[in-house]
């Protein structure tokens, strides 16, 4: 890059030290940061034509005044000024207000450029911005920039422009010429032209669709070398399994692999076999078979000498994944434990004395598995379910209690695959996107809340059949804040309504932990019929006798949460019911609602809420670990990002990224992004 670019901002003409303070506020420092200040739209002045336009879309127009403006005075600093206009064969009326200055400027005759608000019925603009005179050829798109502090737009522009003409043979390709050939991408010089100052529409979206391709390179090829050096760096173990008495074990389950199934389960045992260390997330929708294939994958490691783990967020789910585990595997000879908080001491001193010396094959159990004292013989396998649910820090921690060992993350929470390859791109995803055969769907029904009493009609039927359900509310207890069901209140009504008839509960995060697990277990045994909560039934717990669920003031909730919470019905043989009670103001909440009762796959729905909600939302802004990209969108540049990964995954391992001149600004971004050392994209 030439030293001109780079020269202060206090360079360009107009720019004093109080305007290069006020720059300095939006990280523009040099001739260079201005160039790069993107803007987030543009302005779009090509005229129209009105029997085109739909009702109240922004519109241009040239107009000749046919009548003297009306002024009326609405109070205080207020005014309106109409005017009849021609706009071709069209005479319509336009509408300014606050500006009394036009009173004597539109005078019939005069010929004006206005943009404004179409108002079809009314035959209308509401005039946002006027100028005298017929159009001009060059200005049909402008720039809107985030500003800070008083500093116009049309000041930025023209520093914007001083900027590009001095920055002409003095900015540097920033991309290899294969790749500009490969896409038929405008050179970086015309993309900047386009962005601050395109000639047509054509050359605008050139412009962006070379910028978006370059940020996701970019972002992509970081990914690549974080994956590359931690491979190369971070040696594991090869797990030799027994094929011949894996292939007993898969025999002893009593229904048949799906064929999402049998592919994951390949691509684990391929990993397993690899000297380098398993990095995988394995996504599966809700009751999509992950435990089958956990139960695999840790079979596979006891075959070659090696212990496994599992660790689950809570004991209740630590406990079903025990019972579930110990009768597929223990007829095959494999040792299993459960550890948690509640293990006696007496007991736990024996357990971790055998895990010690490797008569446990494999331990099952919450946050206990990472306590010092829990020492493994020879951990090979690591596994942790939901784990968006611990930290980083647990999850290391069972990893370093083996040299090295594989680790599986598993999730029930389905995430949109251009999150789940940005994201959680060092990793490799695994998906189980099918659902056994059989399983019965669960049928989702929206009702308004006046009709809660045909809910309670329906969550009686259930209940006279031996069946169970959930009611779940969105607050503990009542706020005057937001006007949302709370679980205190319904609990209260329910207890009523099915008083002498049927046994309903209360349970919710203020609850002290021994009191939440006596709930839950008494729910899954079934002693508790009607459960009332928040949403900590959300992950992993199985009541196969549960078969109604009702969720208040749903249209509160993502597509993604509504979805987990479904899941926790519809997990036995009996036919399953949603009911979702809502009155959504929005029309994105009612758009959820009908997205509920429609769809029941997960992976469909996730894309669903990506789209209404964006990235940012869908993860929670703090915790997404998505970067602020300045042109690219994850949602509609989706195939881009698939592009773009492909390409990062052939250059990182390309010599030429390391040797050619072409790939100098790829080596130079590559080098102060860290990842090169290893250290974690942000």
């Amino acid at each position: 890059m030439s030293s001109k670019v780079l020269e202060p901002i206090t360079q360009l003409k107009g720019v004093g030290n109080e305007t290069a303070t006020v720059l300095a506020e939006m990280g523009i420092y040099t001739i260079n940061d201005l160039l790069w200040t993107f803007p987030y739209r543009h302005e779009d002045f090509r005229l129209k034509d009105l029997t085109e336009t739909p009702h109240n879309e922004k519109v241009t127009v040239e107009a000749t005044i046919e009548s003297e403006p009306i002024v009326q005075f609405l109070g205080k600093n207020r005014s309106r000024i109409t005017v009849k206009s021609l706009v071709g064969r069209h005479l319509i009326k336009l509408v300014f207000f606050n500006q009394n200055y036009l009173k004597t400027k539109l005078s019939p005759g005069t010929t004006v450029t206005v943009s404004g608000k179409w108002d079809r019925g009314r035959q209308v603009i509401n005039v946002s911005t006027i100028k005298f005179g017929p159009k001009t050829d060059n200005a049909d798109f402008e720039p809107v920039y985030s500003l800070k502090g008083n500093f116009h737009q049309n000041r930025f522009r023209k520093l914007m422009r001083q900027a590009i003409d001095c920055s002409e043979g003095e900015v540097e390709e920033t991309l290899p010429s294969h790749l500009l050939e490969k896409y038929k991408l405008i050179t970086v010089l015309e993309a900047l032209e386009g962005v601050h100052f395109p000639v047509d529409a054509d050359h605008s979206k050139q412009a962006r669709r070379r910028f978006v391709y370059e940020e996701l390179l970019h972002f992509q090829l970081r990914i690549q070398a974080l994956r590359k050096v931690h491979k190369e760096n971070e040696l594991g173990i090869a797990i030799n399994y027994d094929l011949k008495k894996l292939r007993e074990f898969i025999a002893t389950i009593p229904f048949d692999l799906t064929s999402a199934q049998k592919r994951v389960v390949n691509e684990i045992c391929k990993d397993l076999k690899e000297p380098t260390r398993m990095n995988r997330l394995l996504q599966g929708d809700v009751g999509s078979g992950k435990t089958v294939v956990a139960a695999i994958g840790l079979f596979a490691a006891v075959t070659a000498g090696f212990q496994g783990a599992l660790m689950a967020p809570t004991e209740i789910l630590a406990e079903q994944h025990a019972t579930s585990l110990s009768k597929m595997l223990e007829p095959m000879g494999v040792r299993l434990a459960l550890l948690s908080g509640s293990t006696k001491t007496k007991a736990r001193r024996m357990l971790l004395e055998q895990l010690h010396n490797g008569e446990i094959d494999i331990l099952i159990g919450t946050h206990a598995l990472i306590q010092p004292d829990v020492i493994f013989k020879n951990l090979g396998f690591v596994i942790t379910d939901e784990q968006h649910r611990f930290g980083v820090e647990q999850r290391r921690v069972l990893r370093d209690k083996g040299a090295n060992p594989d680790v599986l993350f598993m999730t029930a929470t389905p995430i949109p695959r251009t999150l789940a390859i940005t994201a959680f791109g060092e990793m490799d995803v695994s998906i189980i996107d099918e659902l056994p055969a059989g399983r019965k769907q669960i049928e989702t029904h929206w009702l308004k809340k006046e009709q809660m009493h045909s809910a309670i009609s329906k969550m009686e039927l259930e209940l006279r059949q031996g069946r169970q359900a959930y009611v779940i509310c969105p607050l503990i207890e009542e706020s005057e804040k937001i006007d949302a069901q709370n679980a205190e209140e319904v609990f209260a009504q329910l207890s009523t309504v099915f008083k002498g008839k049927f046994k309903v509960d209360l349970m919710h995060g203020r609850l002290h932990s021994d009191e939440k697990d006596r709930v839950m277990r008494e729910f899954t045994e079934g002693k508790i019929d009607v459960l009332v909560s928040t949403t900590v039934v959300e992950v992993g717990v199985n009541v196969p006798n549960a078969s109604f669920m009702v969720i208040y003031d749903a249209d509160r909730f993502g597509l993604a949460q509504l979805h987990q919470l479904r899941g926790r019905v519809g997990r036995g043989q009996f036919q399953s019911y949603c009911v979702l009670l809502a009155d959504p103001k929005t029309d994105e909440g009612t758009e959820r609602m009908m997205s509920m009762t429609e769809i029941n796959d997960g992976f469909q729905l996730a894309e669903k809420d990506l789209e209404l909600r964006g990235p940012g939302d869908f993860f929670g802004k703090k915790q997404s670990g998505l970067p602020d990209f300045k042109m690219a969108d994850l949602v509609h540049d989706y195939r881009t990002l698939e592009v773009a990964r492909q390409d990062a995954a052939v250059i990182i391992y390309d010599d030429a990224l390391w040797t050619d001149d072409e790939y100098k600004h790829l080596r130079e971004m590559l080098e102060e992004s860290g990842v090169l050392n290893g250290e974690r994209i942000d």
